[in-house]
């Protein structure tokens, strides 16, 4: 590995790769319908050029690839486990009981409220977004889909409840990392993301009841909801019993086993249920994982619903995640992403203006470092040193770090949760970002929030006089 040299790059150079990349993906999506992986690429080279003409040695540069892709391998495992899942449930009849038992007990009209607050439910229970989104999200999918609600509608509900939960979870990783990587208590870090969080969540399920109301009475969708019923009850063997699988699932996730483990537990007892519950052979069992599962029932929704699964089906998933990480991973290894965010905090000069700052940088990382994970270590530690100066306490730049991170990082397609949303809800983030209502909902109050000096909190005396002492312990 090359010795990483203190070397600045000027931000008119930093910008540059960000643009070419921008520009790159704009012709290549807009123009030729693409994929986001060669600009992705475009980008990286345009860095990685630069780094070299600024005197980095192309083994630090290439170090930068190799840690961008480490940060993303327990996002890249969760994927697969994730597209085993689903293949395994699929093919264990678990993901039609699912559907069938849904479209009997939720109405159209209250879908979206109601699989809006069974994914915040869920999440909030387990921690993790992706699993909820993975399992639960794939059935509401289906469900919602079955009723005639538009597939961008429902998985905007779901995407809403999911981070929901995510974002006020003490399990989850985000929560867990925006706190500790600014030195707040946990729970304190929670509390504080009541005031953003809480109304934004009120305000999609409002409007998500405006938008269900059209749907309450369609005469159409009740034949489409019986049809579809009639088929899944002809192909799957449905029994109450297979909604066990995910309860475990939950139940294991909830007693803080890692989702991996929690996960694996799920996809060995959906192919049990495939081999003895539906009948299937154990090669059929076992090519379900990895090529996902095939039927042919004669209706086109159905077949769309459970055509999909296994390793193969999320493997466009797992290289975007390495190209776009290898992105930002030089981005960030060259410094480059620190001059970005450096230029922008010059814009900062109130307390009230720094955490509508730190808000959009979060989001701006987002869309340079293509993860979630960067957009909250990135301003968290460049910000630190400037919440102290302003006498703010940290919950302030914790807060801002997820209303700014966390939810925004399914709208950017390129970032690794996009990647996951679309490759497990099939829908493009620019067909559900107008209806993932909560997750644009929450910056925006942020922002608003800064500027009126609402629930800015500010250290006092005592706070002041423990971070200068801490501050020298340091620098001696």
């Amino acid at each position: 590995m090359g010795e990483i040299k203190d070397i600045r790059v000027p931000f008119v150079w930093a910008i540059l790769p960000l643009l070419a990349m921008i520009g790159a993906m704009a012709v290549t999506i807009i123009k030729f319908e693409g994929s986001p992986h060669v600009p992705l690429i475009v980008g990286t080279i345009v860095c990685a050029f630069i780094a070299w003409r600024f005197g980095y040695k192309w083994d630090a540069v290439e170090e930068g690839f190799y840690k961008g892709i480490r940060l993303a391998l327990p996002a890249i495992l969760i994927i697969i486990m994730v597209g085993l899942t689903i293949g395994s449930w699929i093919g264990g009849g678990i993901v039609a009981t699912m559907i069938f038992y849904g479209l009997k007990l939720i109405t159209p009209s209250m879908f979206l409220v109601s699989i809006c607050l069974i994914c915040a439910i869920v999440t909030l229970a387990i921690g993790s977004s992706w699993s909820t989104m993975g399992t639960i999200g794939v059935a509401g999918m289906g469900i919602g889909i079955s009723m005639g609600i538009p597939a961008p509608m429902v998985a905007g509900a779901i995407i809403s409840g999911a981070y929901f939960g995510d974002k006020m979870s003490p399990l989850s990783d985000t929560t867990n990392l925006a706190a500790g990587i600014t030195g707040t208590d946990l729970f304190e870090h929670i509390r504080h993301m009541f005031y953003t969080t809480i109304p934004a969540l009120i305000i999609a399920l409002v409007v998500y009841w405006f938008m269900g109301r059209k749907f309450s009475t369609t005469e159409l969708n009740n034949e489409k909801i019986s049809e579809v019923m009639n088929v899944l009850s002809d192909s799957f063997v449905i029994s109450p019993w297979l909604l066990l699988v995910p309860a475990l699932v939950i139940l294991l996730v909830a007693k803080k086993v890692p989702a991996l483990p929690a996960l694996a537990a799920g996809v060995f007892l959906g192919w049990i249920c495939h081999i003895f519950i539906q009948g299937g052979s154990v090669a059929d069992a076992v090519n379900t994982l990895q090529g996902g599962f095939s039927i042919e029932s004669g209706n086109s929704l159905v077949d769309d619903l459970f055509n999909r699964g296994g390793i193969d089906d999320m493997m466009y998933t797992v290289s975007l995640t390495i190209v776009a990480m290898s992105f930002g991973g030089v981005m960030e290894q060259t410094g480059m992403l620190r001059s970005i965010v450096e230029q922008i905090l010059k814009l900062a000069k109130t307390a009230r203006s720094l955490v509508a700052t730190t808000v959009l940088s979060s989001f701006f990382t987002n869309i340079a470092a293509a993860e979630q994970y960067i957009s909250i270590l990135l301003p968290g530690r460049m910000y630190s040193e400037a919440y102290k100066d302003k006498g703010l306490q940290s919950k302030n730049l914790s807060r801002a770090l997820e209303d700014g991170g966390t939810v925004t990082s399914p709208f950017v397609p390129w970032n690794t949760c996009a990647v996951f949303i679309m490759s497990t809800l099939a829908v493009h983030p620019f067909e559900y970002a107008p209806y993932a209502i909560l997750n644009f909902t929450i910056p925006i109050l942020a922002i608003i929030f800064a500027f009126l000096g609402y629930k800015i909190t500010f250290m006092t005396e005592e706070e002041k006089s423990t971070s200068s002492k801490e501050d020298k312990t340091i620098n001696m």
